[in-house]
């Protein structure tokens, strides 16, 4: 019986597999459904310009005799069939996905749950008829090119649990539906183009553990409805312009691992509260402006291990209790005000790798307990005031050490020699440090992981032998030994293998009196900065054929010239890749050679304060000329006209100082890139140009001392923020609305670098013109002429960035408009030398930031305003206005009329000296000042 039984089984067994193998194969997915997916395969474009890699699209595996379940990106569902996952990522697919696709349309696609279209070429706007796909859970279209705004309706796709949309285009807000999607869990825009405030609606997404907001252009403030996110672990909301200050609310979000609010406009104090946050492993609060000190509350992040606030303004001291967080790694506070002295028992942070405190104000003595710290590989205290001598304590045998950056502060005495014990080290920087005496530099020959080394204006009576330095370290790279005496022997010896190739090599005011000749076989040489010597003679016609030299700076020396290049040119033998030179303040002569239109990739060429003649070349009939963008040919001898066809890629050019004639070229109009523009002390002889109101990058404009001549009328420079017109022949008067279109001038924000998103403090910015090479600075002084310019015009009131305003040496009529009040930036005030009558404003006295003025020699009468910084002028700043009294008045003079001198007479030479030694000193830190100068 038993044995029938088995046999049974065995038999219905055989039977069902020979059916199973004797049958057609069926498709899990029906035909319907293939047709739809290959529907919405055909909307798009295949093209391998779109591909990542090489990898295939997954379309390739798409065919009608196949089960589309099968397919590559294609999910099915193992009981019915019904497609729920279509995953097209890096599939190479473009073209816009409209309303009317397939997907939207067909029946077929109402049980996906899953849509990945993320690493494709997609275009065009997000349809709105996406919310049809009702059942999606996870939907990622990023990286992409995706454009527009989001559509309020996915709001309505409530089983939503991951939404990527990173890494395209999209603009607008955030839709307060979105705040409908109760449960996602991820949530990431960043890498597009939103704007606007987070809405509060936010706060409803109870579930989410994810929310990224990188790289957008937000504003306002954060919601408090943030805190409400209980279980969220990342917040990662970097790069938007979100200000107002940080909610205290988030210290509600108990399982937060990573805060990272970094280069936003954020204010006021961190809140204590943050130091709830037990899981906090990430925090970033860096390019902000918060202010206050750290909270102590911080000591409670266990889990604490990366902590940044660079750039921002806090200050007080390093908290004691940080040093509870064992297990920080990162530690940075670059460019705050920091203060005090730092704990000495650093060693605290065992697990500490990174602790840089860059530009603060710290003092005392190097805590000896950093260097126990085995895991530590990078200290940077450079530019604080730290004293003492430079002593390193009991380095860790272990140590991993490999930066070491204390330049720049206030030690004295000679370096300790257990510095050679840090011999993993590959950047070592102790410039500036006052060695007062002899150094013995072979205390550095076991550091020979050397890579940076800069030992710049030690105050040593020893010389350093430059040759021994390169022979020693065959790893370096970088070497400054400026401002120190340094000894370059030209021997023919020298140019042999035993001297490491470099890249970056600086010897500034080394005392060098000759070109060093090894330099010509540094074929790595990238920068080389020989400024501030005593070589005399010409520039080496080797220097250019140096094969990847990019910077050069040769300026305070005493070359005479440069040797000549054959006839056949420099690219005859090579292409010279050198991009920035500055020959400024030598005794070259003769024409500016000819060898700069051979530089195809000069950028920056300063050849100010020298004795060069002749016409400015422009370099036309070249081939490959080059692409300057910032030209400084000030204080020489030049003549003749500027040239009509200058270097289109322009972004400064002075040539202040010179002889020359003529007229401005109306081809300036074609470089759209410049931003300053300075022919200050020529012979130029033309009318106001009004048509460079064309050129909307143009910032600075200066033409003083010129014969410029006719009237003034209504201008438009919408970016213009400098203007010095002094010293020429206009005349006519001002319209009232003169100021207008001045709107650069009209906000007290933030400059930003639109190039970068990168957003510079008003006190820091600098006129410029490509980068930190090169800074332009202007002196808004007036010696002009006598011009009847009417009345002031009271739109002067818009510019509320003006920082320097000269009206001096003018015959302005009326009344001072009160419209000043409004300048609430200004530091310098000079109307002096006018015929302008009625009172002094009293709103000028609400100006906190104006510390010089002067109102002398014109008809003002009435009481004086009465703040401080009236009372701290000096008596001739109000001189010859017979009608002015008030108490201000009689504690900056004792008698007005007795001290000041008559109407029409030259200040006193020593008054004058003053004057511009205030207004110079104010124009040297150019990128705070935005001035207007007439006369």
């Amino acid at each position: 019986m038993k044995g029938s039984i088995t046999l049974s089984f065995l038999i219905i067994f055989i039977f069902n597999f020979l059916d199973v193998f004797a049958a057609p194969t069926r498709h899990l997915c029906n035909r319907d459904q293939r047709d739809a997916i290959l529907e919405f395969k055909n909307e798009f474009e295949t093209l391998e310009a779109s591909c990542f890699d090489n990898i295939p699209p997954k379309t390739e595996s798409w065919t009608n005799s196949s089960d589309c379940c099968y397919w590559d990106g294609i999910k099915c569902d193992a009981k019915f069939g019904d497609v729920i996952e279509l995953d097209l990522s890096f599939s190479c697919l473009s073209g816009q996905l409209n309303s009317s696709s397939s997907l939207f349309r067909l029946p077929q696609f109402r049980f996906l749950t899953t849509l990945d279209l993320s690493n494709n070429d997609f275009i065009g706007q997000i349809p709105s008829s996406l919310e049809t796909l009702s059942n999606l859970t996870t939907l990622d279209i990023s990286r992409n090119h995706f454009n527009g705004r989001v559509p309020s309706s996915l709001g309505n796709l409530s089983h939503l649990t991951f939404l990527d949309f990173s890494h395209n285009n999209f603009s607008g807000q955030i839709p307060s539906s979105l705040g409908h999607l109760s449960h996602l869990t991820s949530f990431n825009l960043s890498f597009n183009n939103f704007s606007g405030w987070i809405p509060s609606s936010i706060g409803n997404l109870s579930s989410l553990t994810n929310l990224c907001l990188t790289r957008n252009s937000f504003d306002g403030e954060l919601p408090s409805s943030l805190g409400s996110l209980l279980h969220l672990t990342f917040l990662i909301l970097d790069r938007n312009r979100f200000s107002g200050e940080i909610p205290s609310s988030l210290g509600n979000l108990s399982h937060l691992t990573s805060l990272n609010f970094h280069h936003n406009n954020f204010f006021g104090k961190i809140p204590s509260s943050l130091g709830n946050l037990s899981h906090l492993s990430y925090l970033v609060l860096s390019v902000n402006n918060f202010v206050g000190e750290i909270p102590s509350s911080f000591g409670n992040l266990n889990e604490l291990a990366i902590f940044v606030v660079d750039y921002n303004s806090l200050s007080g001291s390093l908290p004691l209790a940080l040093l509870n967080v064992t297990k920080l790694s990162k530690l940075s506070l670059i460019y705050n005000h920091f203060t005090g002295t730092l704990p000495s028992n650093m060693s605290s942070l065992s697990n500490l790798e990174l602790f840089d405190a860059t530009e603060n104000d710290f003092i005392g003595t190097l805590p000896s307990s950093l260097f126990t710290i085995p895991s530590l590989e990078t200290i940077s205290l450079v530019n604080n005031q730290l004293n003492g001598t430079l002593e390193f304590g009991n380095i860790s045998l272990s140590s991993n050490l490999t930066v070491l950056r204390l330049g720049n502060n206030n030690f004295r005495g000679p370096i300790h020699k257990s510095i050679s014990k840090l011999v993993n080290l590959k950047e070592l920087d102790i410039s500036h440090c006052n060695t007062q005496g002899l150094v013995d530099f072979t205390i550095f020959s076991q550091l020979k992981s050397l890579e940076h080394l800069y030992l710049s204006h030690l105050n040593t009576t020893t010389t350093i032998d430059l040759n021994a330095i390169l022979s020693s370290f065959q790893l370096l790279d970088s070497l400054d030994l400026s401002g120190n005496h340094v000894s370059t022997a030209n021997k023919s010896s020298l140019s042999d293998s035993t001297l490491v190739l470099i890249s970056r090599l600086y010897l500034s005011g080394c005392g060098i009196t000759e070109f060093p000749e090894f330099l010509r076989t540094q074929k790595l040489m990238v920068t080389l900065d020989i400024s501030n010597n005593k070589i005399k003679g010409q520039v080496p016609r080797w220097l250019w054929f140096l094969p990847v030299l990019q910077y050069v700076n040769l300026s305070n020396n005493t070359f005479i010239g440069f040797e000549r290049i054959t006839k056949l040119g420099l690219s005859s033998v090579q292409e010279p890749t050198i991009s920035k030179f500055f020959g400024s303040n030598n005794n070259f002569t003769g024409k500016i050679p000819s060898l700069i239109c051979e530089l195809p990739y000069l950028s920056t060429l300063d050849l100010s304060n020298n004795k060069f003649n002749g016409s400015i070349p422009s370099c036309t009939g070249y081939l490959q000329a080059p692409y300057i963008q910032a030209l400084n040919l000030r204080n020489n001898r030049l003549s003749g006209g500027l040239p009509k066809n200058l270097f289109e890629s322009l972004i400064s050019l002075d040539v202040g100082y010179n002889q020359l004639v003529g007229k401005l070229p109306r081809s300036l109009i074609h470089i759209s890139s410049l931003e300053v523009l300075n022919v200050e002390s020529n012979r130029i002889i033309d009318t106001f140009p009004f048509w460079l109101s064309s050129l909307q990058e143009l910032q600075v404009l200066v033409l003083r001392s010129n014969a410029f001549h006719g009237s003034i009328e209504q201008t438009q420079f919408p970016k213009l923020r400098i203007i010095d017109i002094s010293g020429n022949q206009f005349n006519g008067t001002l319209p009232p609305n003169f100021f207008v279109n001045w709107t650069a001038m009209f906000s007290l924000e933030n400059n930003e670098d639109q190039s970068n998103g990168e957003t510079t403090p008003l006190s820091e910015s600098k006129y410029m013109s490509t980068d930190y090479y090169y800074f332009v600075s202007v002196v808004l002084m007036n010696k002009g002429v006598e011009m009847e310019l009417g009345k002031i015009p009271n739109s002067i009131g818009l510019l509320k960035e003006l920082h320097v305003l000269n009206l001096s040496n003018n015959a302005f009529t009326g009344h001072i408009p009160s419209s000043m009040g409004n300048l609430t930036a200004l530091e310098s005030l000079d109307v002096s030398q006018n015929k302008l009558s009625g009172e002094i404003p009293q709103e000028l006295g609400k100006l906190s930031y104006l510390a010089y003025m002067n109102f002398s020699h014109n008809q003002l009468v009435g009481l004086l305003p009465g703040r401080t910084q009236f009372q701290t002028q000096n008596c001739s700043s109000f001189a010859d206005n017979q009608g002015l009294f008030g108490p201000s008045l009689e504690k900056v003079c004792e008698d007005i009329h007795a001290r000041t001198s008559q109407p029409g007479e030259t200040p006193e030479p020593e008054e004058e000296e003053e004057e511009e030694e205030v207004l110079n000193r104010i124009a040297a830190a150019i990128g705070s000042i935005l001035g207007t100068a007439f006369g």
